[in-house]
């Protein structure tokens, strides 16, 4: 065999290995390959348990407005307590678990619901500050759902969504999506419980992953998004960049002979 077919037959096999197949990049793919969709049954998401360092927005209001002006010192309403400003006047969960509230002092927080912690705090100002008649009306609510994301994404970084639930589509378009060159069959996701640290992988193009418990996320998960092989080969990431490849690396081999036989 000559060796300018070799290099033709190399280059033949470099051009269809180092091209990112379309099949890995494309999403929720139904995989069975049956022509009507796979059935999603529906994933019943556990509650939220309350952990260190979780921020908290609590408001509470009554039938007037002066009985819960201590409790609400800035007087401006729920709009003011969003973003970052949160950090500041949040209630944060300390390392032993609990947030500080006027008059009620430290209140036990971790390990509850947010829907629990709020029946708490309620029951206790009743209890010992509020008559029934002032008709209290306390909101708990986390200060933002934050997740971290890192790898091939568009965006990497801590980012805050302001909603009470969040699956890993919705946090990887809010990232700027995975790149060409990220693995969307191998995404790991890191959670933090209360009994340790959970890793877990799954597979972003198969419609499957719908059933994953780590489909829907919870609060101060990280995701991190792996290369794929192609990217480290440097062989292009589409066919056209490939190919431009290949027929340089033909170029210079040819290059090379050439000047070999003289």
């Amino acid at each position: 065999m000559s060796k300018s077919v070799r290099c033709i037959l190399l280059g033949t096999s470099l051009f269809f290995t180092s091209c990112i197949p379309i099949k890995d990049l494309v999403y929720l793919q139904n995989k069975n390959e049956t022509k009507t969709p796979a059935p999603i049954t529906e994933v019943m998401l556990k509650p939220y348990h309350l952990q260190v360092n979780d921020v908290l927005s609590i408001t509470i209001k009554a039938d007037d407005p002066k009985l819960t002006a201590i409790f609400n010192p800035t007087n401006k309403g729920e709009t003011d307590n969003v973003g970052s400003s949160l950090y500041f006047s949040g209630y944060t969960i300390d390392d032993h678990g609990n947030i500080r509230i006027p008059v009620l002092g430290e209140i036990s927080a971790i390990g509850y619901t947010v829907d629990e912690l709020r029946m708490k705090i309620e029951k206790q100002l009743l209890d010992e500050y509020f008559k029934k008649e002032a008709n209290i009306f306390v909101i708990v609510r986390l200060a933002g759902f934050k997740y971290t994301i890192n790898g091939e994404v568009g965006s990497v970084g801590t980012k805050f969504l302001f909603q009470d639930h969040v699956n890993i589509m919705e946090a990887i378009a809010n990232s700027g999506d995975i790149t060409i060159t990220g693995d969307r069959k191998n995404v790991t996701i890191i959670r933090q419980l209360p009994t340790g640290t959970e890793m877990h992988d799954i597979d972003l193009t198969d419609i499957n992953v719908m059933q994953s418990p780590y489909y829907h996320l919870q609060p101060n998960d990280y995701i991190y998004v792996k290369p794929l092989k192609q990217k480290t080969w440097g062989t292009g990431k589409t066919g056209i960049e490939s190919l431009s490849t290949i027929i340089t690396l033909i170029s210079l081999v040819t290059t090379a002979l050439v000047l070999l036989t003289l």
